[in-house]
């Protein structure tokens, strides 16, 4: 940040974005919100994915600011969430692919900025459960537990799943353990062969047998349909592979991650927030996802210190957030608890259209704190 202004608003967001937090945090406690259709956060299972988002982003602003007597509850907020989660790891009903987005969020959160056995031993458990979901023949992390009519779920993979692989690198460092490195590094070789495209865009969902490991099919998932490029899944594939190149140092992470980047900027333009899916049909480009654009744009900004062209990455990221803060930020409004607007879960399926997102809201600060000289949690 090289001027007054630039430091000005950069200041402004992060310190909206903190306040309305920890406003927040006196009403939603510890327990674990989703979306906010009508100005308030729902509640939802421990059990469902984005259960990490909330301890993550409490983390976060404690973590800014830990002398700050108002954010002083986030702290013990998070950690009681923290302990309701971790009942989730008793029950292997209750784990799949997102093991990485609870835990890195949580107790491995916890653990680095605090120090935190405890949080260390669940983040460890965690890696492991998510290790046991490696499919031998296939080289990929299993995702869901469901059955499903539309694909056999034993054989599947998803894009979101390049975002956990960073707790199984973490577990590497941990223990002195290769394996968990290999596992997902395996991953992201499969990840990068079968989902991203060459033109940078990547398809959501591959089904591959559960026997043999053979790819079968793609399916449209949270996209329009197969062959589309679903904006939110662009965003986590070159963010995903950003974090995998910092972990690793493999080339060949960097490169996929400047081409999801690459497309992801081409098809945004001079936009802040992408519609949902960048192929979709005329009739359907009525939803759009802020959570996409903050997800985009804190991996812009980690890639920005990764690549030869970081300059260019770094404007981009840079963009992105002044564009949310400026113009899809709720502000200082009382009536809103989501950080930003406009995000869409579930376009196919008519969930969370043009609301508050969870993850949209961590994404979004996370790229704040990036701008402002502190580290993401992945």
């Amino acid at each position: 940040m090289n001027t007054s202004t630039s430091v000005k608003w950069l200041e402004e967001a992060w310190q909206q974005g903190a306040a309305k937090t920890i406003r927040n945090a006196k009403r939603i406690k510890d327990t674990f919100p989703h979306i906010a259709p009508q100005g308030t956060y729902d509640r939802n299972d421990p059990e469902w994915w984005t259960a990490g988002f909330w301890p993550g982003l409490l983390w976060l602003v404690y973590g800014d600011a830990p002398e700050n007597e108002a954010a002083a509850p986030l702290h013990r907020i998070a950690e009681s969430c923290e302990r309701q989660l971790e009942g989730c790891l008793r029950d292997p009903e209750s784990v799949d692919h997102d093991l990485g987005f609870i835990w890195l969020l949580s107790g491995v959160a916890n653990y680095r900025q605090t120090g935190s056995m405890d949080g260390r031993r669940r983040g460890m458990l965690a890696a492991n459960l998510l290790a046991a979901r490696f499919h031998v023949r296939g080289e990929f992390i299993r995702a869901w537990n469901f059955s499903s009519s539309a694909m056999d779920t034993r054989g599947v993979a998803i894009i979101d799943s390049m975002m956990n692989l960073p707790l199984l690198y973490w577990a590497s460092e941990q223990s002195g353990d290769p394996r968990f490195r290999w596992l997902a590094e395996a991953h992201a070789d499969t990840v990068a062969r079968e989902f991203i495209r060459a033109d940078g865009s990547i398809c959501h969902v591959v089904e591959f047998d559960p026997h043999t490991g053979q790819k079968l099919r793609e399916h449209g998932g949270q996209g329009h349909a197969p062959g589309s490029a679903w904006a939110r899944g662009t965003a986590w594939a070159l963010h995903g592979f950003a974090l995998s190149f910092r972990y690793t140092g493999e080339a060949r992470y960097l490169e996929t991650a400047e081409r999801a980047a690459d497309f992801f900027l081409a098809m945004l333009g001079e936009e802040i927030v992408p519609v949902w899916d960048f192929r979709a049909p005329a009739e359907h480009q009525v939803a759009w996802d802020s959570s996409a654009a903050a997800i985009a744009a804190s991996g812009l900004l980690e890639l920005a210190k990764l690549s030869p062209r970081g300059e260019t990455y770094a404007a981009a990221g840079e963009r992105i957030v002044r564009g949310l803060h400026e113009h899809y930020s709720s502000g200082d409004s009382a009536a809103e608890e989501g950080l930003i607007m406009q995000g869409t879960v579930h376009y196919p399926e008519g969930r969370g259209l043009n609301v508050p997102i969870i993850y949209g809201d961590y994404f979004y600060m996370e790229a704040l704190a990036k701008l402002r000289g502190h580290a993401g949690l992945f």
